[in-house]
């Protein structure tokens, strides 16, 4: 009797799923597609994400080992006892050549002998080094800066810009001739350009004559660097001054004292005649 009503309860469970089924397709089909995607989502494997980063390592990399040399450390200075390398080629403090040896060996030598270790030369297979004094040391470095301002870097000529009209007043004149001479004193290269004036009857030659004149304003310290030429169709003059070379200040210099003895001379001579006359 129990096993007749458990077969009874089982067809109809059965009878009352399919019904369901066949009423409402669309949402099992939906039900069963998301658990079956959720399932294998479940099942395979997360992937970790790619993270680009730098290898880790114990040895520094020697590039950049020197560009932190090169931008730290002093033209000449002492390096103590950091050297990086672990041979290195040495000279004493009297220049006297000790070969290549171990830093080790290098670091006891300057506690023996109270010395300290200045970089000579990195470009060699072993860098160049020389034990010095601090006396010895000091000496260097004063005449390095001494070498400096003797023959200090020439950097690139900047040029400065001035334009006027040729009408201009005698008083405005010589204000810019003064800007330029600041300019050329301080080894700018000073672009003119003269613009003809309204008045028709100006002399064609009045633009290149106060370029001319300009310059006569500073003897002995510069020259055209590019000379009075028209531009714009002729509606203007542009000049270019620059400062005197040393060659070029010692000639001129040369040929001022030469003047100056052929006047001393000839005034000489003058006198000389006067008084035989007398």
């Amino acid at each position: 009797m129990a096993a007749l009503l458990l077969k009874r309860l089982t067809s109809q469970t059965i009878k009352t799923g399919s019904n369901y089924i066949s009423r409402c397709p669309g949402k099992c089909t939906l039900r069963e597609t998301i658990s079956a995607q959720r399932s294998l989502r479940a099942s395979v494997p997360r992937l970790s994400s790619w993270v680009h980063a730098k290898a880790f390592s114990t040895v520094a990399d020697p590039q950049d080992e020197r560009k932190k040399k090169k931008k730290s450390e002093p033209a000449f200075n002492s390096i103590g006892r950091k050297i990086h390398e672990r041979v290195i080629h040495v000279l004493d403090e009297a220049g006297n050549d000790l070969g290549n040896m171990h830093r080790a060996d290098v670091i006891r030598l300057m506690n023996e002998r109270d010395l300290k270790l200045v970089k000579r030369d990195s470009g060699t297979e072993s860098p160049q080094y020389q034990l010095l004094t601090g006396a010895q040391i000091h000496k260097e470095q004063l005449r390095l800066r001494e070498l400096e301002k003797a023959n200090p870097k020439a950097g690139p000529t900047l040029t400065k810009e001035l334009s006027f009209s040729s009408n201009i007043g005698q008083h405005d004149l010589d204000t810019k001739s003064k800007q330029i001479q600041q300019w050329i004193e301080k080894q700018y290269k000073v672009q003119i350009t003269i613009k003809k004036g309204k008045n028709p009857e100006e002399p064609e030659q009045k633009m290149e004559e106060i370029c001319n004149q300009i310059l006569q304003t500073m003897p002995g310290l510069a020259t055209f660097s590019s000379r009075p030429q028209p531009v714009r169709g002729g509606k203007a003059v542009m000049c270019v001054l620059r400062h005197l070379s040393k060659k070029e200040e010692n000639a001129w210099r040369e040929a001022q004292g030469t003047q100056k003895g052929d006047a001393l001379n000839k005034e000489d001579r003058n006198n000389q005649e006067s008084d035989v006359v007398h």
